[in-house]
């Protein structure tokens, strides 16, 4: 989704390409964008020139919704999943713990939905064609491609 969110308004990318800079095997990312798609994250365009690319800006993908998307409910211990649809514990009116798995469950998803693509992307970041042969094949995580200073 960084990928994406760096290519975001330059046209689709190929998951081969993706795959190539992030390291990641071609077959598992084809997962990953399953559930994306699913989750009107992603679109996809088919042909020569075809890709993924985001559904919306970087700046209105929150990262919860994707965590969700990827790995379902944010839960840190089942009895305290997030999504209302899931079975709770039978212990959970009586659990001396349960309190406690709420609160981090709650700091987690407050964390997770107060950040969004853009705020791990950040727009001097982003990459427009032009800059992609500049910085060559690969882009490493964490890695300041623009030499920016910190």
């Amino acid at each position: 989704m960084a990928q994406l969110a760096r290519r975001y308004g330059t046209g689709p990318a190929s998951l081969t390409d993706i795959a190539e800079q992030e390291d990641l095997p071609r077959a598992y990312l084809e997962q990953l964008v399953i559930s994306l798609r699913d989750a009107d994250l992603v679109q996809s365009t088919r042909g020569a020139h075809g890709g993924y690319e985001l559904t919306r800006p970087p700046e209105q993908v929150v990262m919860g919704e994707v965590l969700r998307a990827l790995e379902g409910p944010i839960a840190p211990m089942i009895c305290v999943t997030d999504d209302p649809s899931h079975m709770t514990c039978e212990r959970s009116g009586y659990c001396t713990v349960n309190f406690m798995w709420v609160r981090v469950r709650d700091a987690i998803a407050g964390a997770l939905d107060s950040m969004t693509l853009a705020d791990l992307v950040p727009s001097m970041a982003r990459l427009g064609p032009a800059a992609l042969p500049a910085l060559g094949t690969r882009i490493l995580p964490n890695a300041n491609p623009l030499n920016l200073a910190d």
